[in-house]
């Protein structure tokens, strides 16, 4: 017989397991419903006969309204549903906290613990452009080092990050892209970090040193090409090798979970992301919590339809009043531009069954399980809260990801129902919502969430995955690092000189 989900009791609707055909049969709260029309995976079906105008109930909450008549079994998906999202909303504050105990027994991973105090899970040696005009150089230092990394054995990676920027820019992007780069100069990921420059652009070296403000010299160097006689390649190979050196000695050392701060972000979403891999990632949240650490949500465009709940969950007035803030600048930034708020989900999100904002959005939250809010951070800066944190960056799958990684995080959970292969600049782990796709793609996934519906208990899937990002946090390499996918990406929304 074939298998839906009806994820909460007031849903009229339920998500089906498999690919189900016209005339095939379910029970469902003790009821047989026939499939009036074939039903993919993932997607909804009608559990009663509703109207044009009806609102469909998921997760509970109304995710839209019907532009026709859905028979009982009928098919529900973005061809009949629209959202009831639109316009500018006013918000009050409503407290509705969850309390989150401290865990009885704390416990902790394998990391690097910095001159500074903070905790790196990777010992690599990062090349920063401060403009693309200097990409080249700061690939081929590294292409270069390597070549003889091996007389540095505490050095486990040597990456270039690479982008377009750093001139030709004015006003909120300039000032993006200096602060970006300025938190990745500061990221306990990294061992040491070298500074290419080339001389003329916008992002003068003077004033990003300044924005970086306090630096270990024997960690942290600066180059400006102009300036070099010579080899400009070779004076980065050396200055590599000094830092190398400094870190000759680092090592792994047992350090609390109450250090990890781990970004929460999906992509290429389907039916079943809101039903196992973003709650895992909820239920994972909520532990770490427990063990005094830092989880950070961002996407906020993808709260849009679910915003509320997180407002309810502020610890204070004042950080509902900055989550306010986030969420109607990012409002603003769309009707800046002429663009629809609610231009949302895309085409690969509507293939695995989901039809407006709202069903995406409240699948999206749950990543951030049932902890009070604790902060608020601006795009570009860094995490200063324990707790739970909301960060302003786009949905944007390596958009949002950088941001993550720049606010602090030392690694990415990723959630997604269609898969990707990429990676930010620290380890980006995908945890699939389905099996198939996870069978089908073992190069791109690294935890598959997807168990969850083909019958292994919710506890034993948290089990396991805490047991999976402890080992990341202890050197365990991601999909994307054994691939060598390392990226950055800035978000850019004016003018280009």
């Amino acid at each position: 017989m074939a298998k839906f989900i009806k994820i909460n009791s007031a849903d009229n609707v339920a998500v089906s397991v498999s690919d189900i055909e016209a005339g095939e049969s379910v029970f469902i709260d003790n009821q047989e419903i026939t499939a009036a029309e074939n039903i993919p995976a993932g997607h909804k079906m009608a559990l009663k006969d509703l109207s044009e105008g009806d609102d469909i109930i998921k997760y509970g909450f109304p995710i839209g309204h019907l532009l026709k008549d859905v028979l009982r079994g009928g098919l529900v998906d973005h061809n009949t549903l629209k959202t009831n999202l639109e316009g500018l909303l006013e918000y009050t504050y409503k407290p509705s906290l969850t309390g989150i105990s401290p865990a009885a027994s704390r416990a902790t991973f394998k990391g690097y613990r910095r001159a500074d105090g903070n905790v790196g899970i990777r010992n690599e040696l990062w090349v920063i452009p401060t403009v693309g005009c200097v990409n080249g150089v700061a690939e081929s230092i590294c292409r270069r080092f390597r070549e003889e990394s091996g007389k540095y054995p505490s050095i486990e990676k040597v990456i270039a990050f690479p982008h377009n920027y750093g001139c030709s820019q004015l006003g909120d992007d300039h000032q993006n892209t200096r602060k970006i780069l300025a938190d990745m100069v500061h990221h306990p990921n990294a061992a040491g970090v070298l500074v290419v420059a080339l001389g003329c652009e916008n992002n003068q070296l003077s004033a990003f040193r300044e924005l970086v403000g306090d630096i270990d010299p024997d960690r942290v160097m600066f180059m400006e090409s102009q300036k070099i006689e010579g080899d400009e390649v070779e004076y980065g190979v050396e200055l590599l090798r000094k830092i190398a050196s400094a870190a000759a000695e680092d090592r792994r050392e047992d350090v609390p979970v109450s250090e990890l701060k781990v970004g929460l972000k999906c992509g290429g979403s389907d039916g079943f992301s809101g039903i196992t891999a973003n709650p895992l990632l909820g239920r994972f949240s909520d532990w770490i919590v427990t063990q005094g650490g830092t989880t950070v949500l961002t996407e906020v465009p993808e709260m849009f339809g679910a915003e509320t709940i997180l407002m309810a969950r502020c610890k204070d007035e004042e950080t509902f009043d900055k989550t306010v803030r986030l969420i109607n600048d990012f409002k603003a930034y769309f009707i800046k531009n002429d663009q629809p708020v609610y231009e949302n989900p895309s085409p690969g999100n509507k293939a695995g069954g989901i039809s407006t904002l709202e069903e995406k959005s409240l699948g999206c939250t749950q990543k951030s399980g049932k902890s009070p809010v604790m902060g608020v951070i601006g795009y570009g800066g860094r995490i200063s809260e324990k707790g739970l944190n909301l960060l302003s960056a786009p949905g944007n799958d390596l958009v949002a990801s950088t941001a993550l990684a720049a606010a602090g995080c030392q690694i990415v959970l990723f959630t997604t129902g269609r898969g990707t292969p990429f990676g930010t600049f620290v380890p980006t782990a995908k945890i699939s919502t389905n099996s198939q796709l996870a069978a089908a793609k073992p190069g791109w996934i690294d935890f598959n969430a997807g168990v969850i519906v083909d019958g292994k208990s919710i506890a034993q899937t948290d089990d396991e995955f805490i047991d999976f990002v402890i080992s990341v946090a202890s050197g365990m390499n991601t999909c994307n690092e054994k691939s060598g996918y390392s990226e950055i990406a800035i978000f850019k929304s004016g003018v280009t000189l």
